[in-house]
């Protein structure tokens, strides 16, 4: 059975959800989409930049389930930030996805004009187009520059979290507000070393478990959203299987000492902005 975390709005989202980064838009994705929908996912993960929106919103529509028991998740680029740069931008997801509203839409980078995108979410958000809004990337510097703008609080900030990269310091900033944490990369993105882990090897003959749903259920018992990837339908249902077992108190101790505290992407190095402002045009197809 699936659990879901209550964010700090009020609205309830699946801790675990099925992640859509690099799946291509040609068919893969609606393949994809459909066949997590039919092993019992209830909460996608896409964005403008992921350039399978479309796919997202087509394999929703044809599933044959209520689009209310769906937890669809979108992103803002870069290109459409600013008030009225974002809510374009808004309706371009909203259009795409073939929605009436997004359960919840994050910035997905935190540069340029993040305070003007911001309002526009929140703007969303009062007249139903939203439900609940977040940012994605963004580290303690970069969240105690803006967030002290914004008017409303982010539900959510997606960012890289696994065992290697616990996020100590975030976790530190964000606890007050009960702002939850989203992890992309959750399995370390196939991080061999990581699932070779002796620890984690360990847990997994005890629980008779695969390393990945030992690292997914260290997370989950954290209170941290996890958005595994895969297109194997194995995989799909293995990721979602956290909920029969739990690990002890001392075992989570154990788990939390995996920390190297540093990820492979760190949104506060010099040229990051730059670089994903030159990466690629979100309206090439439009």
């Amino acid at each position: 059975m699936m659990e879901n975390i209550l964010l700090n709005d009020g609205n309830k989202i699946p801790a675990v959800g099925f992640g859509v980064f690099r799946i291509p838009n040609d068919g893969s994705t609606y393949k994809a989409v459909l066949q997590a929908l039919k092993v019992g996912y209830r909460h996608i993960d896409t964005a403008a930049a992921y350039f399978n929106e479309a796919e997202v919103g087509k394999a929703i529509a044809d599933s044959g389930i209520d689009r209310k028991d769906i937890f669809v998740t979108s992103k803002l680029w870069l290109q459409d930030y600013g008030y009225e740069a974002a809510k374009k931008g808004l309706a371009t997801s909203l259009k795409k996805l073939g929605l009436d509203y997004i359960d919840l839409y994050l910035l997905h980078q935190p540069y340029g004009d993040v305070v003007g995108a911001w309002k526009a979410l929140e703007e969303g958000q009062k007249n139903g187009q939203i439900k609940s809004i977040g940012v994605s990337n963004m580290t303690p510097k970069i969240w105690n520059n803006f967030v002290p703008q914004f008017k409303t609080l982010p539900a959510v900030n997606q960012v890289e979290f696994n065992p290697y990269f616990q996020q100590v310091e975030l976790r530190k900033v964000l606890a007050p507000a009960d702002v939850k944490i989203e992890a992309w990369g959750p399995l370390g993105q196939g991080n061999s070393e990581l699932f070779a882990e002796p620890l984690i090897k360990q847990l997994s003959e005890k629980y008779h478990k695969d390393a990945g749903q030992i690292i997914l259920r260290f997370e989950n018992q954290l209170g941290i959203i996890v958005l595994p990837k895969s297109t194997h339908e194995t995989r799909m249902k293995s990721n979602m299987e956290l909920f029969d077992f739990e690990l002890t108190n001392s075992e989570m101790e154990a788990m939390t000492k995996l920390d190297k505290g540093h990820g492979s992407h760190n949104p506060d190095a010099p040229g990051v902005e730059s670089m994903l402002l030159s990466a690629f045009d979100v309206h090439a197809n439009d």
